[in-house]
């Protein structure tokens, strides 16, 4: 064989290997039109470009539908990657993780917290239980006031030492009688994971729930050496968080792989606090009833939960409807205003105009 019949012999190689390549890409694309073709996303990117300044400049907004992820928006100075603090984002987290204990028999809802915190019966406070801390109906005074003031929160050396705090509290109304939103509850749940695990909450969390979900950018680990924070202290992404939405809107299931039961998530998002119980309540948030954790915007006819979500105060908007089969998450790092609210409400109008249309 000739030079040149070796050097024709290589380029046709290399070009048959290019020209596979290319319609092997060529092939995806094509399989994923469908999917995207049904999807109508630009009223979606002109309301988030009209409003980016009222949402804080720098934005990261994804979509899942059915098992992938519909649309994805980045701008300013974030993208879907960056992790910020997510708020009473966090409180969704922490009560899934509550429910995963609850499945493998460890604790029960309806169990009194002094069965694993003992300075609560000191201060005789015997009738709280684990549902009660999950629904802010603890009954312990809270200053409410100083709810929107996380970054003012009292330094603790360890979850253990706050929550201990707590016990000594006056009682401001006996429990499961009033809803007041809070950080008391959700933190005492925590605790009491700890004691259960003899682990840290943060290591347990990520052990338990973040890893198997893939949410490598996701943690409650206080950086300042604070004592952890399960009622608002976690960073997450875009990218992470709507990988827990996505298992909740499964019922559970990831892929073929089950992190949560059908009914524990069925627990977790069902109302178990009515409006007329919830003395006080975020300012965007009332009027809505209550989960575990979560909020419920709306429910069908039967009471079921069909829309819920769990707003953070910096501006992290995480929901999921039942009823179209999507979840969506928004981050920012501006706290919630008198604007923001409306801005979100009709940011959940223009998504369902672009996936039902």
């Amino acid at each position: 064989m000739t030079i040149q019949s070796r050097i024709s012999v290589t380029m046709s190689c290399k070009t048959g290997h290019i020209c596979m390549k290319v319609m092997i890409v060529a092939g995806f694309l094509l399989l994923l039109q469908p999917v995207f073709a049904q999807y109508h996303f630009n009223e979606l990117d002109e309301t988030l470009k009209q409003n980016q300044k009222q949402l804080g400049n720098n934005i990261a907004a994804v979509i899942w539908k059915g098992d992938t992820i519909v649309y994805k928006k980045e701008l300013g100075d974030f993208n879907a990657k960056t992790a910020a603090p997510i708020a009473s984002a966090s409180k969704w987290l922490t009560a899934a993780l509550v429910m995963m204990f609850v499945e493998e028999g460890k604790i029960g809802l309806d169990d009194k917290i002094t069965k694993w915190l003992p300075e609560y019966a000191r201060y005789g406070k015997n009738y709280i239980t684990i549902r009660h801390c999950l629904t802010h109906m603890t009954g312990i005074q809270q200053d409410e006031k100083l709810i929107a003031k996380l970054f003012d929160r009292k330094k603790f050396a360890s979850l253990e030492d706050e929550v201990n705090s707590f016990a000594a509290h006056e009682i401001q109304t006996n429990p499961g009688t009033e809803f007041r939103y809070g950080a008391i509850g959700m933190d005492i749940a925590g605790r009491v994971l700890e004691v259960v695990s003899k682990k840290r909450f943060d290591l347990l969390i990520r052990q338990k729930l973040f890893v198997p979900l893939g949410m490598r950018r996701t943690t409650f680990s206080d950086l300042e050496g604070g004592a952890v924070n399960p009622s608002g202290g976690a960073q997450s992404s875009a990218d992470d968080y709507i990988k827990f939405l996505s298992m909740l809107l499964h019922k559970g299931k990831v892929g073929d792989k089950q992190i949560l039961s059908e009914e524990s998530v069925n627990q977790l998002i069902q109302v178990s606090v009515a409006p007329d119980k919830i003395k006080y309540a975020p300012k965007n948030m009332q009027g809505y009833s209550y989960a575990l954790g979560s909020w419920v915007m709306a429910a069908d006819t039967g009471g079921k939960t069909s829309i819920i979500a769990c707003p953070g105060f910096i501006g992290t908007w995480p929901l999921i409807d039942y009823t179209r089969g999507y979840a969506y998450i928004i981050i920012s790092k501006t706290p919630v205003n008198d604007e923001k609210p409306q801005v979100y409400a009709t940011i959940k109008e223009v998504i369902e105009r672009g996936i039902i249309r």
